[in-house]
């Protein structure tokens, strides 16, 4: 197997993770719109600074929570500025996680991991914690950026590690610069 690199968007390039020209082509609305939905618990793994998150808080309503996680302080930092004063600031929960654990103990229905898995040490471990985290019939939805990090080979290697969990493939959705797959605990 190729060696991973395994590094971590800087905080620094923020900026070009949360921008509206990307909504133009990854919007997270037309994205999520099949599996988030009002009172929805849901986990954006490597939230970043809430590119995904704050629309996630919209789409699960007050009656539902975003739990926006991310290894990096400063990209929470980011988000925590961003939604302060907003009406979706209640709605989005704050975690670090460590190097090794995604460190949350409350159950979910979906976890979105975008642009990320392939920033994991041991995916086979953080997959584990995501299965053990997800409400039965919980969705975990994998997206791998096509060109710049994740071969075709690479991203197969990540849903056949989720299968060999017990997830099922539920779709595999076009995303303009990503490979993805639609998994169900």
């Amino acid at each position: 197997m190729k060696e991973r690199k395994n590094r971590v968007c800087p905080v620094e390039r923020a900026g070009s993770l949360d921008s509206r020209i990307r909504k133009l082509y990854q919007n997270p609305e037309k994205m999520l719109r099949k599996y988030v939905r009002s009172g929805m618990t849901v986990l954006d793994l490597g939230c970043g600074p809430g590119f995904f998150s704050t629309a996630m808080a919209e789409m699960v309503g007050e009656s539902g929570l975003v739990i926006a996680a991310d290894l990096q302080q400063g990209m929470l930092s980011k988000l925590k500025e961003k939604i302060k004063g907003t009406g979706i600031e209640k709605t989005i929960l704050l975690h670090k996680t460590s190097e090794n654990r995604i460190g949350i103990s409350r159950h979910v229905d979906l976890v979105l991991a975008f642009y990320i898995i392939h920033e994991i040490p041991d995916q086979e471990r953080a997959m584990k914690e995501i299965w053990s985290i997800l409400k039965p019939n919980g969705i975990f939805y994998l997206v791998e950026p096509k060109y710049f990090h994740v071969s075709k080979g690479e991203f197969e290697e990540s849903v056949n590690k989720a299968l060999k969990l017990g997830f099922s493939v539920v779709e595999r959705p076009r995303i303009f610069l990503g490979r993805a797959a639609v998994l169900k605990k």
